[in-house]
């Protein structure tokens, strides 16, 4: 039993590490991963709300940890590679004034590296009726970064976000077929947000002789959201389970730095701005539908539906923390320092997966789903080159029943289902629909990737 203690708290501390070094990418669900388990990766995360086949029933529906016995433990990762680059054809910019050139101007290359996405969850069974649980996952993530000389690079350069969630759960069960479950995901954030600056504006053609001031925005928060679930036996073959989570806001404080911004008084030196900021960033509602229906012992089939509510996150802004305007301030704008206009929109992602049971310790896997992207047509912005996409699963599953070990392997890949057309502009917050400048950066985006996650499970 001591031995089993430290395994434990080892899977802890290397996962609790690794998800808050590692940010992730996502361009379909937003900025919301879907690889959280191998075991449900293999169906395409497909009725995760109703099979409950291991402790990442935490994060998919508390409700199903009524249904494991004993102690379980279950912990992986995820490896995420997503290419996506601008055609260098499609490639359109224009500065601030209008015929001042962007030089250099390349594409900038593949700006989403392969991401890490470490989970550990465990639950534990106190009675007949009531079970609880713990999970770290990393729900939220974001990574892009463009190569020197992008032509796009006084819209973005670097976006990054990473999350990592402690998840505590609680089921309980009637003991007649039905559970209800509730958990709280406490989530710290932190994000950077950094581009360069156009001085065409205030300095015409003589903006070509100087450095481009550079922008550093980071900062961080913690927040909370709220997850109910509910898992109901139809039959013993047949079960439904619903899984609903709450909305927040976190507020990224940090601070805002630009350097190599030319002193216009004194020719030839530079300067660097600083002001402390905050980042509002909205978190989704979310509703999931599952159901599982197993055919017979060795077929089983699973189906599900996530509406996501994205419509809550209007705006991008970087917003100054003087008191008041009357303050002395390095950098110009308040309250509104910088704005981005997103008004993205409410999403459905439908799954479908299927589990063959080929031998006693081995099981085939199977799923496919349909993510649509909630990023407006009509503001898609260099920082997040979204469409809506497929994806595609394969999985497996090894079980020693004498010992309680379980591996599940998965794969997939995610389909596109077009380039993802940017056109960007500046805003302010007061007409977020009118551009406030000529500057306008437009391209097409090549988008592809692959997925891999492995996961190992014990029940005690």
């Amino acid at each position: 039993m001591h031995n089993n203690r430290s395994i434990l708290a080892r899977a802890i501390r290397l996962t609790t590490l690794a998800a808050i070094a590692a940010p992730a990418t996502a361009f379909a669900g937003g900025f919301s991963l879907n690889e959280q388990s191998a075991s449900a990766m293999g169906t395409a995360n497909a009725g995760a709300a109703a099979n409950p086949e291991n402790a990442t029933t935490v994060l998919f529906n508390p409700a199903g940890m009524s249904q494991l016995s004993g102690t379980n433990i279950s912990f992986g990762a995820a490896v995420l590679d997503i290419d996506a680059e601008a055609k260098p054809e499609t490639i359109s910019v224009t500065r601030q004034v209008p015929g001042v050139p962007v030089q250099p101007a390349t594409a900038g290359g593949d700006i989403a590296d392969p991401a890490v996405l470490p989970n550990f969850y465990l639950t534990h069974e106190v009675s007949d009726t009531i079970d609880v649980g713990f999970g770290i996952h990393a729900p939220y993530g974001l990574a892009a970064d463009y190569d020197d000389g992008f032509a796009g690079r006084f819209f973005a350069d670097k976006t990054e976000l990473t999350a990592v969630a402690f998840t505590p759960s609680i089921s309980v069960s009637n003991g007649n077929g039905l559970s209800m479950g509730a958990g709280i995901n406490v989530i710290y954030a932190e994000g950077r947000l950094t581009r360069y600056q156009d001085l065409s504006g205030i300095a015409g053609p003589a903006a070509l002789a100087l450095d481009e001031p550079y922008a550093d925005i980071e900062g961080d928060d913690i927040g909370a959201t709220f997850r109910v679930g509910f898992l109901y036996e139809i039959s013993e073959m047949t079960q439904i389970g619903l899984s609903a989570q709450t909305g927040t806001e976190l507020d990224l404080k940090g601070d805002a730095t630009i350097s190599d911004f030319p002193v216009l008084s004194s020719p030839g030196q530079t300067t660097t701005l600083t002001e402390k900021v905050r980042v509002p960033l909205a978190i989704p509602e979310s509703a999931t539908l599952g159901l599982r229906h197993r055919f017979n012992d060795e077929f089983t089939v699973l189906a599900g539906a996530t509406y996501a509510k994205w419509s809550r996150f209007e705006e991008l802004d970087i917003i100054s923390r003087r008191e008041s305007p009357g303050e002395v301030s390095s950098v110009s704008g308040y309250p509104y320092i910088n704005h981005v206009t997103e008004k993205w929109q409410n999403t459905w992602q439908f799954n479908l997966g299927g589990i063959w049971q080929a031998t006693p310790e081995w099981a085939l896997k199977a799923g496919y789903a349909w993510d649509e992207s909630p990023v407006n047509e009509q503001y898609v912005t260099a920082r997040i080159p979204s469409e809506d996409r497929h994806w595609l699963t394969l999985g497996a599953q090894w079980k020693d029943v004498s010992t309680g070990w379980t591996v599940d392997a998965a794969v997939g890949t995610l389909l596109f289902s077009g380039d993802a057309d940017v056109d960007d502009r500046e805003y302010t917050h007061q007409n977020p629909t009118q551009p406030a400048t000529p500057a306008r950066y437009q391209a097409s985006y090549d988008l592809s990737a692959l997925s891999a996650a492995l996961e190992v499970s014990k029940a005690f």
